[in-house]
């Protein structure tokens, strides 16, 4: 989350580069916002290689655990501290979770993949929110008849 403070418009940018650049180093990172397209930071790049660092060597810790322990019962037991949720999904269905979830953090850490990881958090977060709800759980199980038409991909 950014304030005021560790944020600056892209104009600003454009107008000051350098004391934008300044103000960058000395804050580590710095958010730049634009009206136009998305936000994005300004980061020193040995700041970003730490970054990528600490992911690789947390994703090669995860991964080692469940090469050790393939029931990955530690990782397990973590799960509920970190995603609440996952009160609602089964047993198999949190191992699922947990090992897609390692998968995607190995390949933002070694392949540079980094939506992946969100993507399966948001997939199964749905899935509990669908299990939660029980109306909402029946209805995904009743048969449906009919064409519902073309479906749209979005990217």
């Amino acid at each position: 989350m950014s304030t005021t403070a560790d944020a600056v418009t892209f104009s600003d940018l454009s107008r000051n580069p350098k004391s934008v650049a300044e103000r960058a180093a000395r804050l580590g990172r710095l958010r730049v916002t634009h009206r136009d397209a998305p936000d994005f930071y300004l980061t020193a790049a040995d700041r970003e290689e730490q970054r990528d660092e600490s992911l690789t060597t947390a994703s090669r810790i995860f991964l080692a655990l469940m090469k050790h322990d393939p029931s990955a019962r530690t990782l397990l037991l973590a799960m509920p501290d970190v995603f609440p949720w996952i009160r609602h999904l089964s047993t198999e269905e949190v191992r699922a979770f947990t090992v897609e979830l390692v998968e995607a953090l190995s390949d933002a850490a070694e392949l540079d993949l980094d939506t992946n990881a969100q993507e399966v958090i948001t997939g199964w977060r749905a899935t509990a929110r669908i299990k939660a709800d029980r109306t909402e759980h029946e209805e995904a199980f009743r048969p449906t008849s009919g064409d519902f038409g073309p479906v749209e991909v979005t990217p």
